[in-house]
Parts: structure tokens; sequence; C-alpha cells
């Protein structure tokens, strides 16, 4: 996309005025392609892109802008609850922008926990290279502001983070990755938790306080999943693994709110709400749970390609492509989750995480 940069600059960049203005959270955006807004189309080589027609069509702009949505990210709709501009992709900026003051989003498509997830992509941003990233332009802010201020913007920050995703569907669940073969999925859930609680305690170590991670929502009902079926319903051993996980990075996480002085990490459990969204779609306004708005071909990707065709009404339908959720569904996501994550930048530090339940079904018409 030649005009890529200019969309940025027009879209994100603030003035000094506008930051001073700003009265909201300095927001830092961790994840894949639900969070991603545009990292990945700065990455020559990687496949994992949503740069074409149709993607963004429900967006401001009413073109691509990087986002594997027909428009706004949880993370658009979030920062604009909470009176900020959406945070700009990470791959768009120089450490000497005003913008790195006022948030990033390094999420990029495929990323996942691991390292090796994603690894067919060829070219994306994993959780420790968004890290990386970070690293970075926290040294950019000191530049700026100096040691202390950046440390107390640091502590003060928002760090919203989404992965795992990937970590199953685009590894664990496919029989060419190694994951799924060397490991028992109860040693796997060892391995994504050890590694998670490995890269908070570093995120913890450059100064992350106050630290969101959006559990896992029921992947097996997932458009892309659901055609492995072979009849349409949901891959009911995906949803149990979701579970599994989702328990043991709760666990996971309020150890270490125990452990790491000032630590204010908070599990969100995005999986009741997408449960809910698939099983009552007409309770939110939606016509559709099961398939996508895109008439996507799953045999290449499961993405909205320039040739599919699109629903007329894409606030009918739950989710956009194969794997990610529309502009609407993402809203009524952010707005359930939008208490919890108010409450951790208010500062109660004892906010407890939103309840797992462990034991709970596939959604209950479709398992």
């Amino acid at each position: 996309m030649a005009t890529l940069a200019a969309i940025f600059v027009i879209a994100f960049v603030m003035s000094i005025s506008d930051m001073a203005a700003a009265k909201g959270p300095v927001v830092y955006v961790f994840g894949d392609s639900m969070s991603d807004v545009g990292n990945n189309n700065y990455l020559l080589l990687s496949i994992a892109k949503s740069d074409y027609p149709w993607y963004g069509i429900d967006y401001y702009t009413g073109w691509p802008t990087g986002r594997f949505s027909n428009g706004r990210t949880i993370g658009d709709i979030m920062s604009a609850k909470f009176g900020v501009p959406s945070q700009p992709a990470y791959l768009s900026l120089y450490m000497t922008d005003n913008a790195i003051l006022q948030g990033v989003n390094f999420a990029s498509g495929g990323a996942g926990i691991l390292n090796e997830t994603g690894i067919y992509f060829v070219q994306y941003l994993s959780f420790d290279s968004q890290i990386d990233a970070y690293e970075k332009v926290n040294e950019g802010v000191k530049a700026k502001i100096g040691a202390a201020a950046a440390e107390k913007l640091s502590n003060e920050a928002l760090f919203l983070i989404g992965l795992g995703s990937n970590d199953y569907v685009n590894n664990f669940m496919r029989p060419f990755m190694a994951d799924g073969i060397v490991y028992t999925h109860d040693q796997f859930v060892v391995l994504l938790t050890t590694t998670l609680s490995k890269q908070f305690k570093r995120l913890y170590s450059l100064g992350a306080r106050k630290i969101v991670f959006t559990g896992l929502a029921p992947m097996g009902c997932i458009p892309s999943q659901r055609v492995l079926t072979g009849n349409g319903e949901c891959l009911t051993q995906l949803n149990e693994y979701v579970l599994v996980f989702n328990a043991a990075a709760k666990k996971m996480i309020d150890g270490l709110n125990e452990k790491l002085p000032g630590a204010q990490l908070v599990f969100v459990d995005t999986y009741s709400v997408v449960v809910d969204l698939i099983d009552h779609p007409k309770k939110y306004g939606f016509k559709s749970s099961h398939t996508s708005c895109c008439n996507v071909d799953t045999t290449v990707g499961g993405l909205c390609l320039p040739n599919a065709q699109v629903c007329a009404n894409r606030k009918d339908y739950v989710f956009w492509d194969a794997y990610h959720t529309s502009d609407a569904a993402n809203q009524v996501i952010a707005d359930k989750m939008f208490p919890y994550l108010k409450a951790v930048v208010d500062g109660f530090v004892n906010t407890p995480s939103a309840p797992v339940n462990a034991t709970a079904p596939a959604p209950a018409h479709h398992k």
C-alpha cells in the first residue's frame, strides 16, 4: 500500500498540544492479528497481512490499514472508551516521534507466546520480539523526558496483552508443527504458562505494573475450526484445551501478583463473553454466529480475499472472516472487558481477575 505511511500519519501521530490535552491512560498493546493495526505491513516477507480490499471497509478511512477486521480492533474501541487515540503501529514510528509518549501498538499477525509459533508466516513479531520493541520505545521515552519520568509513565501505563490463539491453531493443533508431537497438552500448557510468566516478569523489570491479559476465546467455534469437524459444529477438543489453558494462566497471574511488589496483573475471561455471543447472537443484535460475513476460502488461509463475496450488513455477523470477529462483535467484547481495564487504570491494586470457569462447556447447541 503506497499510501500506508500517510494513513498512519493522518490517523495516529498527535501533535504535542494533542498529547497535552489527552487525559486518558498511556496504553501499550501486545498481541496477534486480533490486535495488529498495521505492523505486519512493514514486514516485507510476512504472509500474514490484510492489506487488500474489504478489510477496513467499515473503518473510518474506508480502506485497509493492516487491521484484520472490517473495522476496528478491540484495542481501538478500548482506547476510544478511555478517551485516547488508537495506538500507532510500532513499525510506523521513529523513536524520536512524540507519539511514543502516548502508547504504541506492538501486535503482529501470526504472533504467539512461543517464538516458534507462526514460523510459516515467515516474518512476524513474536511476543518476545514485541517486548524487545517495547524496550526500545522505553529507551526513546527516557531520552525525551528523563529516566524518572519514563519510569513513572511505565508504572502508570496500561499494558494490554492478547496472545495464545496462534499457539494453538497455528502450532499445537497443526500436524506438521513439532510442538503438537513433542508435548502432551498438559506439558504444552506448562510450556505456555512458564514462558508467559518469564515474559511478564521481563515487562515488570522494564517498568510495567498494570498488565491485563485477555484469556483465550472458544477457538473451536471460529469458522476456520468448524470446517475441520465436517459437520460445521464446534471443535470440542480445542475448546477444552482453551479452558485448561485459561485456568492455568489465571493461576500463574495470581501467583505473580503475590511475588512482584506493586504488580497489578489481571486475567480477563473472554471465553464466556464469546460463548454468549455464539449461543445467543440475537441478544446482541446479530443474526449469524456460525459463519463469517466474508465468504472465505479456508483452503487458502481463511482470510477475506479481494474476490470474495461480502455480506451486505456486516453488523449481522459475529465473525468477519474465518478467524477474526467483526467490528460489531469487537464492540460487544470491548464493552464487557472495559470495567476490568478501568479498574486497573484507576489503581485498584487488589482488583481480582475476571472469573474463569474451568469447567464451562462448549457452546450449548454446537458441541
